[in-house]
C-alpha cells in the first residue's frame, strides 16, 4: 500500500487532484491510498492504481471510467481525465507502470535474487535449468515464463504482483524469461536484477521489430545497470560478441560463454557428455543446443553461488524441459522428438542434432504462425529443405491466415519440393510417422510446450506430445495386425502345404 503523494515524489509525476477548485484537493489526493496496480479495467479491485497504457489498438484512457466505476482508487494517466478520482500524470504510461507497481508493492526484486534470461532460442530451457541448479543448491526458486502464463513475460502489474507474493512466501530467487516485447515494452522496468543472461540472437518477431537491428536494441536493453549488475553471454556468434561489448560500456560485469567453454565428447538419443571446467558432465537432455543452454545455465549459476563441482554433479539430474527437443517414445523402432523450434536457426539447430544421432533418415514436420513475422517463412522453408531427408510442411497456428498461403510461402524458400503437404497438422504428423522405418529421427517442430492450435478465431485443443503418441499408437497396431494377418497367412499356407503332403503319402501308399 502506498500514497498517491509519495508515488508522485517516486515517479516525478504531477498530481491532479479530483476536484481542482477545493482547497484541500491536493491535500486529499496525496492522502489516497493506493493497494494494488492494474492496467486492465475489467481487472480493477477497489484501492488499485489504473494504468491508462496507450497501445497500438487500445487507448488505457479510454477505460478510465469504467475502471473507476470498479473502484480505481487513482489513474496513471498522460492526459487529464474527468474523473473523481485523483490522477498521477506522466510523459509515458508505458514507462512509468513498471516502477509505480515495484514502489506498490514494496519493491519485490530487492528480495529475490532476480535472474533474466533473455534471446531468441533458448530461454525456456536455459531458465529451467538455472532454476534447477539454484533448487539443488537450496534456493527456493519461482519461475516466471512460456510455460507459466500465457505470455513469456508478464505486464509490469502481473509481474511486480508475482514477484510480490514469490517473496512473501519466502522465496529467494526468481528466474524471467525476458522476451524482447517485453523489453520494448518497458514491462521489467522497476525490476533490479542481479544476473541477466543472454542465449543468442537469430530471425524471429521482425513483424513486431522490422529490422535485426531494432530487435537487437531491445535484447539489449536487458544489459544495463538500471536493470542489471552482471551478465552471463554467450558469445559463441557475433551478436553475442557485441551484446558482451555493449554490456562492458555500459558498466556490467561480463562473463563471456564461447566455444572454449566446454567439449561435447559423445551424443545419443538418450543425452549427451561433455567436459566443462574440467569435470565429466552427463546431460539427460537430448542435442549440442540443449548442452549450450545448460552450459549457459550452469555458469549463471555459477554466478549465483554455486560451486563448479556441485552444478557439474546436478547437471545429469536435469529435467526434460516440455516440448524442447521432447522424446516421444512409445516402443517404435525409430525416435520422434518434439521440438518449439519456430524460428529458421531453431530448425536448422533441431534438425542439425537430429542427423548427428542417427545414420538413417531425418523426417520433419513444420509449418510457420499466421499473423507473424512472414520474412522467417522462406528461410524455414530453405532450413528444412537443407537439413532433412523428408519433410512435411503444415499448419502452426495459422490463425487469422489461410493455411494454404502460409504454406506456400514456405516453399517458395525450399530448393526442392516438400514430400507431404498437408494443412491439417494431426494429420501431417501421422504422414511422418507412418513414413518413418527403423533408425529415422522425426523431428515434429514449431508447437513444442503448447496445447492450442489457433485457426481462424477459434482456438482448438492440440497437444502434440498426445498427437505423436496417438499416431505411434495407430502405427504400432497397424503393423500388429498387419502381423497378425501375415502370420495367418503363412499358417493358412503351412497347413495347406501339409494336407497337400498327406494326401500324396496316402496316394503313394495307395500305388504301393
Amino acid at each position: 500500500m502506498m500514497l498517491v503523494g509519495e508515488l508522485a515524489e517516486a515517479l516525478g509525476a504531477d498530481i491532479i487532484a479530483a476536484d481542482s477548485g477545493a482547497d484541500t484537493a491536493e491535500a486529499i489526493a496525496r492522502s489516497t491510498r493506493v493497494c494494488d496496480v492494474e492496467h486492465d479495467s475489467r481487472q480493477v479491485q477497489p484501492g488499485a492504481l489504473f494504468a491508462c497504457i496507450r497501445g497500438v489498438s487500445h487507448d488505457g484512457h479510454d477505460h478510465a471510467h469504467s475502471a473507476v466505476d470498479a473502484g480505481a482508487a487513482a489513474l496513471l494517466v498522460q492526459r487529464r481525465l474527468g474523473v473523481r478520482v485523483p490522477q498521477l500524470r506522466v510523459d509515458s504510461v508505458r514507462r512509468a507502470v513498471g516502477p509505480a507497481a515495484a514502489a506498490v508493492y514494496g519493491h519485490p526484486s530487492r528480495r529475490l535474487d532476480v535472474v533474466g534470461v533473455t534471446g531468441t532460442d533458448g530461454k525456456t530451457t536455459t531458465a529451467a535449468m538455472i532454476a534447477h541448479l539454484l533448487r539443488d543448491n537450496g534456493r527456493a526458486v519461482t519461475e516466471i515464463g512460456t510455460l507459466t502464463g500465457s505470455r513469456t513475460t508478464p505486464e509490469a502489474p502481473e509481474l511486480q504482483r508475482q514477484l510480490r507474493q514469490a517473496a512473501d512466501r519466502g522465496d529467494d530467487a526468481a528466474v524471467i524469461e525476458v522476451s524482447s516485447h517485453a523489453l520494448d515494452q518497458h514491462r521489467v522496468l522497476g525490476c533490479e536484477f542481479r544476473l541477466a543472461v543472454f542465449t543468442n540472437l537469430g530471425r524471429d518477431h521482425l513483424d513486431h521489430h522490422r529490422t535485426m537491428e531494432h530487435y537487437f536494441q531491445a535484447k539489449s536493453r536487458l544489459f544495463e545497470p538500471d536493470l542489471a549488475g552482471q551478465a552471463v553471454i554467450n558469445t559463441r556468434a557475433g551478436a553475442g560478441h557485441r551484446m558482451a561489448e555493449h554490456a562492458r560500456s555500459r558498466g556490467l560485469e561480463v562473463l563471456g560463454v564461447d566455444d572454449d567453454a566446454a567439449e561435447v565428447v559423445k551424443e545419443t538419443i538418450s543425452g549427451c557428455q561433455l567436459r566443462w571446467r574440467g569435470f565429466q558432465v552427463r546431460l539427460p537432455v537430448i542435442g549440442d543446443f540443449n548442452a549450450e543452454n545448460a552450459v549457459l545455465a550452469a555458469e549463471a549459476a555459477v554466478a549465483m553461488g554455486m560451486a563448479p563441482s556441485r552444478a557439474a554433479a546436478r547437471l545429469a539430474e536435469m529435467p526434460q524441459a516440455k516440448g524442447r527437443f521432447e522424446p516421444v517414445d512409445q516402443g517404435q523402432d525409430f525416435a520422434v522428438v518434439i521440438d518449439y523450434a519456430h524460428t529458421p536457426q531453431g530448425l536448422t539447430a533441431a534438425l542439425s542434432a537430429a542427423r548427428r544421432l542417427t545414420d538413417q533418415r531425418v523426417i520433419v514436420v513444420f509449418g510457420a504462425g499466421g499473423d507473424r513475422d512472414r520474412g522467417k517463412r522462406p528461410a524455414m522453408g530453405a532450413a528444412a529443405a537443407s537439413g532433412a531427408d523428408w519433410i512435411v510442411v503444415t499448419s502452426d497456428n495459422p490463425r487469422s491466415e489461410r493455411p494454404e498461403a502460409i504454406i506456400s510461402e514456405i516453399v517458395s524458400g525450399m530448393s526442392r519440393e516438400p514430400d507431404v503437404i498437408e494443412a491439417d497438422r494431426r494429420r501431417a504428423v501421422q504422414h511422418a510417422v507412418e513414413e518413418a522405418e527403423r533408425g529415422d529421427i522425426v523431428v515434429i517442430a514449431g508447437k513444442g510446450h503448447e496445447t492450442t492450435q489457433i485457426i481462424g478465431d477459434r482456438t482448438e485443443p492440440y497437444d502434440e506430445r498426445i498427437v505423436a503418441r496417438q499416431a505411434l499408437n495407430r502405427l504400432i497396431g497397424q503393423r500388429a495386425q498387419a502381423g497378425k494377418k501375415a502370420r495367418s497367412g503363412k499358417q493358412a499356407q503351412a497347413g495347406k502345404a501339409a494336407r497337400a503332403d498327406k494326401q500324396a503319402q496316402a496316394a503313394s501308399r495307395g500305388v504301393r
